[in-house]
Order: C-alpha cells, then structure tokens, then sequence
C-alpha cells in the first residue's frame, strides 16, 4: 500500500500520522515521555527517549500498513535547545520550550534596544522560552558546560542527526531561536553575539522543502527503510495552519493541546513591537504569524486536580467536567478567570504574572470556576487575536486543531468570545497532516499542498447576543491584568 507518514516531535508524546494518496487518514501512532521538572523554572526532557518514540511511532504505522511509506515528513516542538558533542550525543537534558530558568536574561533584553532590533530582524519574541536567551543563561550560569558543547540543537536536529549524520535546520525551526535573521535567510551576527556563539556552532539552515533518504548504518537498525524519503519540515505551528486548511486570506488557526496558540498567514513578516508577535517561516512565499499562550489543557489538568479532587486523570473527568460547563451560563456569573499559571506569552510576555479568580463570593461553585477556566484559556486567545489583527486585514474565520476539539462547549465559547466562524475541518493532529502535505509536496506527489476536501468540516457559529456580553467581560480581564501586574510581580520575587 502507498502512505505517507506526519509525524509530530511534540512536548508530552510524539504522533504519527498515516495519509493514503488521496491524503486521508488511515492509521496513527502515539508514544508518550516525561517531563521532568528538578529545580523551579526547569522544563527537561531525555532526548533519547524522545528518538525512541519517534522510531517506535513510524515503525508502528509500518506494522500496520506493510510497506515502506513513500515519505516521512517532520513536524516538531519549537524553542528546545540540546548541548551536544560533535556526535550529536546530548551533554545534559534538552530544554524545552517551558524551561523559565533565563527569565531575568529575557526580561533585561526585552528592556534594551538590543532587544528590540532582535525582535524585528528575527520575528522571535524576547522571552525565556527561546534559545537565545537559553544561551545567555547558560553562558552565564552552566560556564564549564556551555563551553564544552560543540553544536547547540533542537530535538529535530538532534533526531536529523542520527538519521544521516549532518546538522541541519529548517527554516521554521531556525525562525522561532532568536537566532537568525528572518529577513536574509542567515544567522544573525547580533544574536550571536549576545549568545557568545559562532554560526560554527550551529545546525546549516535549509528550506522546509529539504530532504534525505540515506540513513546511516546506525539508523538503519531502528528504521530500516530503503524506500523512503525523509522531508526535514517545519514547526509544529506552521504545520497546524497547513494541516487544517488555514493558509487562505482571512483565516486563522487556533490550537488547544497543554498551551495554545493562534496563528495566520502572511506573504511578510507582521511585526508588532507591544504584543511581539512571532514571524516563523512556513516556506519560501510563507510566514505563519501570530502568538502563543502558556496555559491551555495545563489549566484543566491543574483544575481537575487540585480544585476537583481528581488523582489520575480519565475520559470520563473531563466529559464530566464539560457538562457542567455546558449547565453553567455565559459569564460564569461575574467570575473571570487569569489563565496565568505558569506565566504568560502573547501578547503580555510575563514570565511573573500568576492565576486568579476575580469576583469571587457565595453564589459560586466548582462548576462556576469550572466553565471560568475555559472562558479564562479563551480570553487570552482573543487577546493574542486582537494583537494579530492591528498589523493585518481582519480575520474572518478560525480554523482549531488539539486536544480541545473533542469539546463541543469549548469551542462554542470559543466562538462567541472571538465572535468569530469556528471551523473544525479534521480530528487528527493537524501539526502531523500538515507535516505530511508538506512532504507530499516536496518530493513531487503534487504541485500544491493538498487540503482536506475530501472531509465535511464541523462549522460553529457565535451567538452575537453571548458575543456582546464576553466583549465586556473581556474588557474587564484585559484590565484585571493591568491592575494586578505589580502586586504579582512582588507576589513572584517573594516566593522566588
């Protein structure tokens, strides 16, 4: 049988995706790993583990489907950074994205006009989660370490690595470091420079469109394909807005999974200098625009956990939990929600700020906070949405991929706060589809990115009147922040 695979390097577990030629999903595969979390504002994870279900996920599909797939496209993670030998060998646990330990190297740059000249030439936001101010930390604090590194890498690079033996990077990866200048395709001086590196110490950046189909010996023993050729790929983001139908005019995707993100194309970079935006490359005629958030599914883990008594997490928690949204009305009665567990990005950029409920008094039960959580996830969407649309046309349509997709009443909410069309036009994940499109199209199975025409999209409208009501709610959360900022932030440096 002739498939493609997608296959998404992601945060908690890599998934795979099988696509027929008629690029229908026919199979999938998952595999999970930890997150370790040693010391305050660590995010680690062992790379190791992470090549072991990306092999696991692949050769799973081929269990199922027989034959060599034609084509393996990659999707992956954005923001981690791995300290490497010159054999792609991991010299400590890998960084991911949440990792918050550079916090006050981002917050001094973010403060400087070196941070701002950064920002525009690369389109990556001033913030802990990128590798550049990953760099900066450990250049100051991990000194021995840092020195003895001879290439620093995402988990694609590292996983491109033992598949072939070279150091590369997409473009898309590259765009989201702090690292390269978005404008000239070329690793930018300023931020080596800051980051006390060489362009030597980095991966060579390559199109999305790049790709490989000689595995090293070592390789060959985990995957052993003869026939398949390996598209290196984009970003997770990019690929989500490629997945789900979301690269037209006036459409823009949001995806739900642990954080969240909305993000829309563009043919240039949207710079905004108050909301940071990011600006990662898709391809060469392509820049996915927009801004991520921290707290998504993290927010309802933390509430079914530790305000409804829920030791290990099932199905039936959550099914439970959105009927109870379902029966609670709009507006919570008065109760707003600050998603800001673990901090916040778009548009605040605030690795300081903290989660509150506002409005607090007898009336309210769990079900009150419960329905106050996913409008809380749901504001700070909109408000990444309002920064988008200053610096482009309007948008008319969101198209949503992740975890929350399988909620009915999420995305509802979701549609009367933005007062926006919400388009569900597939189930899988859309980083993985996006990601096998993009090999599809690189190695020649089509002239454009295929789409999925062959499936009949959930539409969900907003209810206006339910619109009108969020639209002062969300004005009072926007100024919830603004007046709480000083008092969390002494709140932080008194616990930290």
């Amino acid at each position: 049988m002739k498939y493609l695979i997608g296959v998404d390097i992601g945060t908690g577990s890599t998934k795979a995706v099988a696509l027929n030629l008629e690029y229908q999903p026919i199979a999938t595969s998952q595999f999970f790993y930890p997150t370790e979390t040693t010391k305050p504002g660590y995010s680690e994870q062992n790379p190791e583990l992470i090549w072991d279900a990306f092999s696991k996920s692949i050769n799973e599909l081929k269990g199922k489907l027989g034959d060599d797939p034609i084509s393996v496209g990659l999707s992956s993670a954005m923001h981690s950074l791995i300290l490497s030998d010159e054999e792609g060998n991991a010299l400590a646990p890998m960084m991911t994205w949440a990792d918050n330990r550079s916090s006050n190297e981002a917050k001094d740059l973010l403060a400087s006009e070196a941070g701002r000249l950064i920002y525009q030439a690369s389109g990556t936001p001033i913030h802990s989660m990128s590798p550049l101010t990953k760099l900066i930390w450990l250049k100051k604090h991990e000194t021995e370490l840092f020195q003895s590194a001879s290439k620093f890498i995402s988990i694609k690079e590292y996983i491109w690595f033992r598949l072939f033996g070279k150091f590369k990077i997409d473009y898309s990866l590259a765009s989201a470091t702090g690292l390269f200048n978005i404008h000239d395709l070329k690793w930018n001086p300023e931020s080596l420079n800051l980051a006390g590196i060489s362009a030597e110490k980095l991966s060579s950046p390559v199109q999305t469109d790049y790709q490989d189909s000689v595995l090293i010996d070592a390789s060959k023993k985990s995957l052993p394909y003869l026939n398949t050729t390996f598209v290196i790929g984009a970003s997770d983001g990019c690929l989500a807005n490629l997945g789900s139908d979301a690269t037209a005019r006036g459409i823009a995707a949001i995806t739900i999974g642990t954080s969240g993100a909305l993000r829309l194309a563009s043919s240039k970079p949207l710079i905004n200098a108050v909301g940071m935006t990011f600006n990662y490359i898709l391809d060469a005629e392509t820049f996915i625009c927009g801004g991520p958030v921290n707290n998504g599914g993290l927010a309802l883990q933390w509430l079914l956990k530790n305000i409804f008594n829920k030791t290990e997490l099932k199905t039936e928690d959550y099914k439970q939990l959105f009927k109870d949204v379902a029966d609670t009305p709009a507006g919570s009665k008065g109760l707003i929600f600050l998603p800001y567990l673990t901090g916040e990005r778009a548009p605040i950029w605030d690795s300081e700020t903290c989660g509150n409920f506002f409005g607090l008094n007898l009336q309210h039960n769990q079900k009150h906070m419960a329905r106050a959580v996913i409008e809380g996830i749901c504001y700070a969407l909109n408000d990444v949405l309002k920064a988008v649309e200053e610096n482009a046309e309007p948008i008319t349509q969101i198209n949503v991929s992740g975890g929350f997709v399988h909620s009915k009443i999420w995305m509802q909410i979701l549609a009367n706060i933005t007062g926006k069309k919400i388009v569900l036009v597939l189930q899988e994940d859309a980083s993985s589809v996006g990601a096998a499109y993009l090999a599809a199209k690189a190695v020649g199975l089509t002239k454009n990115y295929p789409s999925s025409e062959n499936t009949v999209p959930k539409i969900i409208m907003p209810d206006l009147e339910l619109h009108k009501t969020y639209q002062r709610n969300f004005l009072l959360f926007k100024q919830l922040y603004t007046n709480l900022k000083e008092t969390m932030h002494q709140l932080y440096h008194l616990n930290n």
